[in-house]
């Protein structure tokens, strides 16, 4: 890598850690035996380089992830990532759901119960909500 690279290197994961934290982390981990060149270009060019723009805030950044990933339909380990990203950015748990109910009215109720069932198992691993208890 060129000077240049290693300083996009070293900001993307910079941002990385400040957004998504060790999930965030894991993720880079699990690729670096398989794919290292993929996980280079997962913290340079959307951690060093998009993230790193002036123009938004980190919270608006991943309510549009957060809204992307659930329209996609076809996400759930990356809107999990992001969900947790969104809330690490300060968005708030009925914030999260607004977002994926907004989802319903352009991307379809599948993908919007797709991603309300994403963010309830972050939510619940992150203790923010309790398991419903089983009826009897």
């Amino acid at each position: 890598m060129t000077t240049t690279d290693t300083e996009r290197f070293q900001r993307g994961l910079k941002k990385l850690k400040e957004i998504d934290g060790q999930a965030g982390e894991n993720v880079i981990r699990s690729l670096q035996q398989v794919a290292p060149d993929l996980a280079r270009y997962t913290i340079e060019y959307p951690f060093g380089d998009v993230y790193s723009r002036p123009g938004l805030d980190l919270k608006s950044r991943e309510i549009a992830t957060v809204a992307a990933l659930t329209a996609m339909g076809n996400a759930a380990p990356q809107l999990k990532v992001h969900i947790h990203a969104a809330l690490n950015v300060g968005c708030t748990v009925t914030e999260v759901m607004e977002i994926i109910i907004q989802m319903s009215v352009y991307a379809g109720f599948p993908a919007a119960l797709n991603g309300a069932f994403a963010a309830e198992e972050v939510f619940l691993e992150r203790g923010l909500i309790e398991k419903p208890s089983s009826e009897t």
